[in-house]
């Protein structure tokens, strides 16, 4: 095998034939020697056509030949008639071909005949009344239109062409039957309008009047009105006929769909007659009774009529009814937008119209959310919170604004879900009445169907502030009996009973306090009652309540605040009397008592929990900075030889997307650590030279 074919040594088969790709021709693109024009292309295409080909003209020269051609043109329309009966051109050539012999009588069969067929084809009488009208047979023109009307009374355009023919004619009274012919079948208005332009044409202003007035019956629609102003307007001004029109169709369709219109026409009706307050007092009827979906035009129509004619306070009407119509689209597209309502109602405010604004408040708070999730209520108490305020400050209505705060609270779902500030504003609201007991019954159905801590506070502090202290404390014991896990609750009720100097009250319920099973911040309560007994000098108790923490927590914030107040214990037992030397003394011996803390809080951490490197570094260095604050009565020395060395060392992490990296962290050596590795170090040295002594042996 040839070392060019190697790579194919393995191939049998079909596999050993390779396929080369095919070579791809690319197009020549140069342009032609001879460039063909378009023109000339359709040019040699028109040339290559064939003549078409016609028969002979025939020259028909005496009676014979005319008759045996009208029998064979005859045949022929009748062949096919009987193949297509239904064809309406095959019946109309053949009558056009009968017209153009001159034998009228045989065309007119020949209409009747098609008649007969499809007498519901209105082409037909068409073409059939004006091959009598062509050929000046008035009276069977005639005769034609009126069956063809009482046949087909719903189609406009017989009677239009009857009635056409015969005022062409003349006959202007019997144009003026066939329309009254015609009204009787109620047709559009189209024809209604016609029938008021012939009468109009003859300068017939009564007749068309009372055509009007029959035309507005039939059909009772905003263009029909409107049509019938403008001609009393146009046909002699006018003006109080014109008025009474739009005055009817304003009473009969102030509820239709096109009533815009009809208000927008009437009031521009009343400013072509310079009556600028009649207008103006239609526009706001408009915007009134017309819903806002509706009068978008109408709105931009009132905006420039007081733009033109209005005053400073006519223009800002018109711009605040332009934005209340905008608020009305923005709330019935989204009755749930509550930020929506707050703008329509801030806008009606704006205004002053006591009427609406509760109107607006009232279709506001209609819009219950559909869920009971307090998330989808947040916003929506806000306007009954809002109604409130606005009935008791801008209206000063006691009654009305009790009512609000009333049933606000009576839809709540208290048994889900409740508002706290709602409890509160109605009873401020009672106590601004000076109605004491109202508000104490308020707060007392709020701590029955749904306490919470801002309703106790609150309550607690009315109580306060009114000098009732049993009721404090009753309230007190609610709170504690509904939430025996807050510590605020239990801190504020030690607070109040050291407030009144009932220490050993106080005392009990900080004892009650730490002995609850579960509190959320025990630290706080904690700290409290030991600053409470710091504050009463009990430093026996203090110590006690130190160490029963302690068997609690080994925290070494714990730690090292009970050794600070072993160290300031003598700050707080100091005697004026008390000689220098004696001082000195109980200063020192609360030093090592401090100290004592500190060394057990180390051997703690040492022995017990030597994982906790951080905390028992930080334990030695608070040690360390209480010793340096000593200054002489310090002894610096005791805590530097257990302080630790700072380590910086590296350890592999993993990271979310699973690759790892090295990650930077400081470790702490302690003396009794390095001495146990140099401890190790040694057993190893000695270890390898032992087994180096029994290798030599």
């Amino acid at each position: 095998m040839a070392s060019g074919d190697r790579s194919f040594g393995y191939m049998t088969g079909k596999d050993a034939e390779v396929k080369l790709p095919r070579t791809t021709r690319v197009k020549n693109k140069t342009p032609a020697p001879v460039q063909i024009t378009a023109e000339q292309i359709l040019r040699e295409a028109r040339e290559r056509q064939e003549a078409e080909i016609r028969p002979p003209k025939q020259k028909i020269t005496d009676s014979t030949e005319l008759s045996d051609y009208r029998l064979r043109r005859r045949k022929e329309f009748e062949d096919k008639i009987r193949r297509a009966r239904w064809n309406i051109q095959v019946w109309v050539k053949y009558a056009q071909w009968e017209e153009s012999q001159m034998d009228y009588a045989r065309a007119r069969s020949v209409w009747e005949r098609a008649l007969e067929g499809d007498y519901r084809n209105h082409t037909l009488w068409v073409k059939y009344a004006e091959f009598e009208m062509k050929n000046k047979f008035v009276n069977n023109a005639r005769n034609v239109w009126d069956r063809s009307v009482t046949l087909l009374p719903r189609v406009d355009q017989l009677w239009y062409k009857y009635s056409y023919m015969e005022e062409k004619l003349g006959n202007i009274a019997g144009a003026r039957q066939i329309f009254e012919r015609w009204m009787n079948w109620s047709p559009d208005q189209k024809a209604w309008l016609c029938f008021i332009k012939f009468e109009l044409k003859y300068n017939e202003i009564e007749r068309a009047r009372s055509i009007y007035e029959r035309f507005v019956l039939c059909h009772p629609k905003v263009s029909a009105f409107i049509r019938y102003a403008k001609f009393e307007m146009k046909r002699g001004g006018q003006v109080k006929l014109a008025r009474e029109v739009y005055n009817r169709a304003a009473d009969e369709l102030a509820n239709d769909e096109e009533a815009e219109i009809l208000f927008v026409a009437f009031a521009e009706f009343e400013e072509r007659c310079k009556e600028v307050e009649r207008a103006r007092f239609i526009y706001k009827f408009a915007l009134d009774h017309i819903p806002k979906g509706r009068a978008e035009d109408l709105y931009k129509k009132y905006l420039a009529f007081e733009k033109q004619y209005g005053d400073k306070e006519g223009i800002e009407d018109a711009i605040v009814g332009k934005k209340r119509f905008q608020y009305e689209d923005e709330v019935s597209k989204n009755p749930l937008n509550y930020d929506s309502w707050f703008d329509y109602v801030r806008l009606e405010e704006s205004v002053g119209n006591k009427d609406r604004i509760r109107e607006i408040y009232e279709r506001a708070i209609a819009n219950v959310p559909p869920a009971q999730e307090k998330r989808f209520w947040q916003r929506y108490i806000y306007l009954w919170i809002n109604y409130a305020l606005y009935e008791e400050i801008e209206t000063e209505d006691v009654e009305r604004t009790r009512d609000v705060y009333r049933e606000c609270l009576k839809l709540i779902p208290h048994t889900k879900f409740s508002f706290a500030k709602i409890w509160l504003l109605a009873a401020e609201y009672e106590i601004r009445q000076l109605n004491l007991t109202g508000a104490r019954q308020i707060l007392g159905n709020a701590i029955g169907k749904a306490p919470k801590d801002k309703i106790f506070k609150k309550y607690i502090e009315i109580e306060l502030q009114l000098g009732n202290i049993d009721r404090c404390r009753k309230l007190y014991e609610r709170f504690l009996e509904w939430s025996p896990e807050n510590c605020y609750a239990w801190r504020k009720y030690a607070e109040f009973e050291i407030s009144l100097a009932e220490t050993e009250r106080a005392r009990a319920i900080f004892e009650l306090a730490i002995s609850q099973p579960a509190l959320d911040m025990p630290e706080l309560l904690w700290k409290t009652y030991i600053d409470f007994e710091i504050s009463q000098g009990e430093l026996e108790r203090t110590r006690a309540l130190y160490e029963r923490l302690l068997d609690r927590t080994k925290h070494c914030k714990v730690w090292v605040s009970f050794a600070k107040f072993e160290a300031s214990a003598a700050e707080h037992k100091e005697d004026e009397a008390e000689e220098e030397e004696d001082a000195i003394e109980r200063k020192e011996d609360c030093i090592r008592r401090a100290r004592a803390i500190f060394d057990r809080a180390n051997t703690y951490y040492k022995d017990t929990t030597p994982e906790l490197k951080e905390e028992r570094a930080t334990l030695l260095e608070d040690w360390l900075n209480m010793e340096t604050g000593l200054c002489e009565l310090g002894d610096v020395s005791v805590v530097q030889s257990k302080l630790p060395k700072k380590l910086k060392k590296r350890k592999l992490t993993s990271r979310e997307d699973g690759s790892t990296e090295y990650e930077e962290y400081i470790d702490y050596l302690f003396p009794e650590e390095s001495q146990t590795t140099n401890l190790k170090i040694l057993e190893a040295a000695y270890k390898w030279k032992k087994l180096k002594a029994g290798e030599c042996v």
